[in-house]
């Protein structure tokens, strides 16, 4: 029995042993294996860590050439709105100088138009007036020659002194003649001599005009000048004074004085705006 209690108690011992073996086994095991869990989680970890990491790196080298390529861009669309701008500029200064030229071309058009509209005018009143000459001339030979019917012979009275004299519009025609033939020297003369005899005629600021346009077609600007004042000072209710400040204007012009044409031209803009020489002048002060 004792030797029965003994190997009991033997067995007992080894047995329980054995379980304190076993459990210190799989203390062990779990322990291990809770050991590699926390490595794999790490190496995982590690692994998710190195991917970001990798990708984080794209991404900053992505946003870096996006970023250069969109600086490359705006800088690109600055050049072509410079370029625009440029372009615009260019066209803008174009448009002021092609209005610049048009101006010029339709202030010498208006000048040209002015001129050849006073030719004409002179023209035809030069055909009334060789007309009306003509008959003045007709009326006055039969005056000179004063024919008288008698039975049998021609009596023939003797002029007077008056009829010999040229009346004013006679006197006028004529010397409008000459000066339209060229003949400026005549003209003066026959001007002169109508304001001297007809002061108070009403072709008298006429002929000091074409006095002074006289000078002025023979290019004695200085003297043209002071004939064309004559119309405006002693003729201020004529209608060659726009005429007068006109060509005075226009005398400076060819003169070189600058200064003086524009006070000329301004004068004549301000007390006649309504006159077509007022037309030419305001474009010709554009000019200069």
């Amino acid at each position: 029995m004792a030797g029965s209690f003994s190997k009991l108690l033997t067995y007992e011992k080894g047995f329980i042993s054995a379980m304190k073996y076993s459990v210190l086994f799989l203390l062990l095991f779990f322990n291990i294996l809770l050991g590699c869990a926390t490595h794999g989680d790490v190496v995982t970890l590690e692994n998710r860590m190195s991917w970001l990491e990798q990708r984080n790196t794209k991404s900053e080298k992505y946003n870096k050439e996006l970023k250069s390529r969109l600086e490359e861009y705006i800088k690109l669309l600055e050049e072509k709105e410079q370029i625009l701008r440029n372009q615009s500029a260019e066209l803008h200064a174009m448009h002021d100088q092609l209005k610049t030229e048009m101006q010029l071309l339709s202030g010498r058009i208006d000048e040209t138009d002015y001129l050849l509209k006073q030719m004409i005018e002179n023209r035809f009143k030069r055909i009334e007036e060789a007309a009306g000459l003509n008959k003045n001339r007709l009326t006055r030979i039969e005056q000179y020659l004063n024919f008288e019917s008698d039975e049998n012979d021609l009596k023939i009275k003797p002029k007077s002194q008056s009829e010999q004299a040229l009346s004013e519009d006679e006197l006028y025609s004529i010397s409008k003649q000459a000066f339209d033939a060229g003949d400026f020297e005549t003209a003066r003369k026959g001007f002169k001599d109508l304001i001297s005899r007809f002061p108070n005629s009403a072709n008298a600021d006429n002929a000091q005009f074409w006095i002074g346009d006289s000078y002025y077609s023979e290019k004695w600007y200085e003297k043209a000048i002071l004939e064309y004042q004559k119309v405006i000072e002693e003729y201020p209710k004529g209608n060659k004074v726009p005429a007068s400040l006109l060509k005075q204007g226009f005398a400076f012009l060819n003169l070189g004085d600058k200064a003086n044409a524009r006070l000329i031209l301004q004068e004549l803009v301000n007390k006649y705006p309504k006159s077509n020489e007022a037309k030419i002048a305001t474009k010709k002060l554009k000019e200069l």
